[in-house]
């Protein structure tokens, strides 16, 4: 399997936590990519014709994106559990990989607004509009995560990887002092050797 992969994307970070915990890690080839939201990496276009990481091309050549696909894809290659099967385990799974991803976006659009966009055109509402997303994200799962719960699955994954990712770009906003619960087994959490083995640069 090839990935059009960069090691800073939380997105591609929960596609490789996957294949780690599965055992899956040395399958994928990992093809350094420029994924950008205006320059647009042209060595992905072919296959994704949105540009971004992850895109997966399996052994047989299928092509396979966004994230939440080619994590279900490794899952059944895997034989794995990360996506309960049916009833209430499986919507509030993927539920929550809906609201953690959400945090993500967000959190990457204020991102690319300090980063990307030229300072004459920001927009300090924006920023300020999807900062709030966040915050209130990390609320709801403060009030539903238990601290002492290890549960292994497409939601808390892609948890993890948010609030990695939180750390990474935007170590200064706090979030552990509002949401303690959530810190506390965030602390858990990234001790996974998935977790660890997916850390982004630093």
């Amino acid at each position: 399997m090839k990935m059009y992969y960069s090691p800073a994307s939380p997105f591609v970070r929960k596609c490789m936590f996957i294949a780690h915990h599965l055992g899956l890690a040395d399958r994928i080839e990992k093809l350094p990519s420029a994924a950008h939201p205006v320059n647009r990496d042209k060595s992905i276009l072919p296959s994704n014709p949105l540009g971004q990481v992850p895109t997966l091309v399996t052994d047989d050549g299928m092509v396979l994106f966004d994230s939440r696909v080619i994590c279900e894809y490794l899952d059944q290659l895997g034989k794995g559990s990360f996506f309960p099967a049916s009833g209430a385990a499986r919507w509030k799974a993927l539920t929550e990989q809906s609201l953690a991803d959400g945090v993500l976006d967000a959190a990457l659009l204020s991102r690319y607004e300090g980063a990307v966009r030229p300072e004459s055109f920001r927009w300090a509402d924006w920023t300020a509009g999807q900062m709030d997303k966040i915050a209130v994200g990390l609320s709801h799962f403060e009030r539903s995560i238990d601290a002492k719960a290890q549960r292994i699955d497409i939601g808390t994954v892609t948890l993890g990887c948010a609030l990695g990712y939180l750390d990474f770009r935007f170590p200064d906003i706090g979030w552990r002092g509002k949401n303690p619960n959530l810190a506390g087994w965030f602390e858990t959490f990234s001790a996974l050797p998935g977790m660890q083995a997916t850390k982004p640069p630093g």
